[in-house]
């Protein structure tokens, strides 16, 4: 996952104030708790320095509820002066963490882009469309503005949508059919109408997943108006309405559902890219000191590490990343053992870099502790001869 919005954030002077809080206020108790454990990260950073007008300020924005509901969480980086970034974020942290240092923390927030996933919700009926865009900055999709888009209806303009009923009477022959037509062409022509905002939306802002929902007969149609760029993103949620869907418990379990299978097939498919890589053309790397390297040298296009085994240096190797315009992404253990918890898929290599093939993403952990690069290395004759006789 590419992070430029992140960039320049990590191109401030220190120091910088991170904080990572789990918002979720999902029964009574949440907003009390909430303002609890917030005064005691407050109380810490106003210890270590921190100002008290910045603590005012991000005050202020953790205790404003969010829109978006279900269990959720905030990232704020400040400089001493502003803050820099405010994100909602999909799920809770794996911990409540604040820090006023020299850099910004980022662990806590990268741990988590598995599940920064962008969405286009289409509700659909023979009429129109309600569009509703998310992106990872504001994770709401109900109604909630963010910085990419808000909620849009599309009518089609074509208001002949009922087909006559069976029966006797003058609808009966030629004049049926006729208005039947008419009706056909109608959805037809609001299928076009959607589709021709919803392209546009596509093109514009490239989002993960396209979900489309509502009258089955309305799908059909709008699916044969959608150009190549929606299609590839296009995945269907069962028993949405136009206008309702959100309001339904039962859909947005479904919404979930959907949401959740796309994020493991993205994981599965992470892990299978740097398998294939390591096994075809050694374009993939593992180890904190190899991946170090090769982010020194300006060769990482994606940063991989698993959350709960990252090495010791692993914020360096992430602000590395981000400086150097790579992409970084979290995978989860149950996919595939990366040695060290870290590697990266490579922009290019050449003869000077590491290759550990044979050890990554085996899911042996004997295995990986097995190829040790420094004692299964190359020995020359005298150094065999002298191995031997210790």
């Amino acid at each position: 996952m590419k992070l430029p919005w992140l960039k320049s954030a990590l191109e401030q002077d220190g120091p910088i104030l991170s904080v990572y809080l789990d918002t979720t206020r999902t029964d009574p108790n949440a907003a009390a708790e909430l303002s609890i454990r917030w005064e005691q990260l407050r109380t810490q950073l106003a210890s270590e320095g921190a100002p008290q007008a910045l603590l005012d300020d991000i005050h202020r924005t953790v205790q404003l509820p969010s829109t978006i509901g279900g269990r959720h969480g905030r990232a704020i980086l400040a400089s001493s002066s502003q803050i820099l970034v405010d994100r909602v974020l999909p799920v809770p942290p794996y911990q409540d963490l604040a820090d006023w240092g020299d850099n910004a923390a980022l662990l806590p927030l990268l741990q988590l882009t598995p599940y920064a996933v962008s969405q286009l919700l289409i509700e659909v009926d023979r009429a129109g469309a309600d569009l509703l865009l998310r992106a990872p900055e504001n994770p709401a999709i109900d109604q909630a503005p963010n910085s990419v888009a808000e909620a849009e209806s599309v009518d089609g303009g074509h208001d002949e949508l009922h087909k006559a009923r069976l029966g006797g009477g003058s609808q009966h022959g030629w004049r049926s059919n006729n208005y039947e037509a008419r009706v056909e062409d109608s959805w037809e022509r609001n299928a076009e109408a959607v589709a021709e905002k919803v392209n546009k939306l596509v093109m514009e802002h490239k989002p993960d997943m396209v979900i489309l929902t509502g009258d089955v007969r309305a799908q059909a149609l709008l699916k044969a108006e959608l150009g190549q760029e929606a299609l590839t993103r296009l995945h269907t949620a069962a028993g949405g309405t136009r206008g309702v869907s959100l309001e339904r418990a039962s859909f947005r379990e479904e919404l979930a559902r959907v949401t959740q299978e796309f994020i493991e097939r993205n994981q599965q498919n992470l892990a299978e890219q740097f398998r294939e890589h390591q096994a075809r053309d050694a374009a993939s790397i593992a180890g904190a000191e190899e991946v170090a390297r090769a982010l020194e040298r300006g060769q990482v296009e994606e940063l991989v590490f698993t959350p709960g085994r990252e090495p010791d240096n692993i914020e360096h190797l992430l602000r590395k990343a981000i400086l150097t315009d790579a992409g970084v992404s979290a995978l989860q253990d149950s996919y595939g053992a990366i040695p060290e918890g870290i590697g990266a898929l490579l922009r290019w290599r050449d003869g000077a870099t590491p290759s550990n093939r044979a050890a990554s993403m085996t899911g042996d952990s004997a295995r990986e502790d097995a190829v040790d690069p420094d004692r299964d290395r190359a020995l020359s004759r005298d150094q065999q001869a002298s191995e031997l006789s210790r």
